[in-house]
C-alpha cells in the first residue's frame, strides 16, 4: 500500500463481501480485520481486530435483504469505529434500503428512509456515500455530507456497445422520466413513457405507452427491480404494441420472490443490472451483471483525497 494511503482503512460487514473485496483490489488497500457475527439469540456481534485510531474509515455495507439484519450490522459497526477513535467514518451504502418509504403517502405512516438516515448519523457516520437513490430528496434527510453516485455512465457505455439501431428509452412510470431522459440524451435515442396505475404495493396495471415504440429497439430504464412485476408487464405491453426487441437495465437487483425466474421467462431479450446487491444463488441466462467496484473505489479515493466526485459523471 502506498504511503499516501496510510491514513485510510476499508472494512465491510457481511452484506456484500464480494463487492468489498473487488473495491479493495481496485484501490489497492487490503480489507480491514473485523469480526461480524451473531450471538445465539440473534443479536449482532462486532469486534474490530486492529487499531483504527486516527484513521479514515470507509465501511462498505449495502442495506440489501435481509434489510434489517444488514442495517443493524452497519449501525453497530459504525458505533464500534466511533468508540475506537476513528478520525472520520464514511458509510459506503451501494443500495440504500427503506428508500421507497421516503414520504407520507397516506395518514399515520412513517417516513422510514428519514428514520434510517437519523440512525446512521447517530451511530457515528461522518459522511455517507450512496448510489442511485430511489428518491433524490433522501440526501436532504441527512445532516451530514452525502455523495450521491450514479451507475448511469456504466450502463450507458454497455448499451452503446450493443450498437442497437432505432433505439427508444422508456421510463416505466412518470417518476422515472428524468432518469430515462438523461439516458436518452446520452444515447441520442428517442424517449417514451409507460402510463400505469398501482392499485396496491407490488401490483401495477399498465395503461398505455406515450411515445413511438413500433419497430424499434426498446430499453426500459429503472433504478431497481424488486419483484419484476412492473417492468415485465410494461415489457409485455411494449412488445404487443410492435416493439422489435425489449431490454431493461436497472441499478439495483433486489429480485424478491420469484423475480429471477419471472424475468428469465419474460419477453425481455436481456436484463442489465449492477452488483450493488449480491447475486442470487440462481443461474442467470437473460440477466447481465455489471460491477460497480471501480466506480465506488474511485469515489472512495476521491473522498479521501478531497477531490471532486461530480467529475466522475461528466
Amino acid at each position: 500500500m502506498n504511503k499516501d494511503k496510510d491514513g485510510i482503512k476499508i472494512f465491510t460487514g457481511n452484506a456484500h463481501r464480494e463487492l468489498a473485496e473487488e473495491i479493495s483490489r481496485y484501490v489497492d488497500i487490503p480489507l480491514g480485520d473485523a469480526f461480524v457475527g451473531t450471538f445465539s439469540d440473534g443479536e449482532t456481534q462486532v469486534k474490530i481486530n486492529e487499531s483504527v485510531r486516527g484513521k479514515d474509515i470507509f465501511l462498505i455495507q449495502p442495506t440489501c435483504p435481509p434489510v434489517n439484519h444488514n442495517l443493524m450490522e452497519l449501525l453497530i459497526l459504525l458505533d464500534a469505529f466511533r468508540r475506537a477513535s476513528a478520525r472520520k467514518i464514511t458509510a459506503v451504502i451501494p443500495y440504500y434500503g427503506y428508500a421507497r418509504q421516503d414520504r407520507k403517502v397516506q395518514p399515520r405512516v412513517p417516513i422510514s428512509s428519514k428514520l434510517v438516515a437519523n440512525l446512521i448519523t447517530q451511530a457515528g457516520a461522518d459522511r455517507v456515500l450512496v448510489m442511485d437513490l430511489h428518491a433524490g430528496q433522501i440526501q436532504g434527510f441527512f445532516d451530514i455530507p452525502v455523495d450521491h453516485l450514479y451507475a448511469a455512465p456504466l450502463l450507458v457505455d454497455y448499451i452503446k456497445k450493443k450498437n442497437l439501431s432505432d433505439l427508444t428509452i422508456v421510463a416505466p412510470d412518470p417518476g422515472g422520466v428524468e432518469r430515462a431522459r438523461a439516458f436518452a440524451k446520452r444515447l441520442e435515442a428517442s424517449l417514451a413513457i409507460v402510463d400505469k396505475r398501482r392499485p396496491e404495493p407490488n401490483v401495477s396495471q399498465v395503461m398505455h405507452i406515450v411515445g413511438e415504440i413500433k419497430d424499434r429497439n426498446v430499453f426500459i430504464i429503472d433504478d431497481m427491480i424488486d419483484t419484476g412485476g412492473t417492468i415485465i408487464q410494461a415489457a409485455q405491453t411494449i412488445k404487443e404494441k410492435g416493439a422489435r426487441a425489449v431490454y431493461c437495465c436497472a441499478t439495483h437487483p433486489v429480485f424478491s420472490g420469484r423475480a429471477v425466474e419471472n424475468l428469465e421467462n419474460s419477453v425481455f431479450e436481456e436484463v442489465v443490472v449492477t452488483n450493488s446487491i449480491p447475486k442470487k444463488e440462481q443461474e442467470y441466462k437473460k440477466i447481465t451483471v455489471l460491477s460497480v467496484a471501480s466506480l465506488l473505489g474511485e469515489a472512495i479515493l476521491r473522498v479521501y483525497k478531497g477531490a471532486s466526485i461530480s467529475s466522475l459523471f461528466i
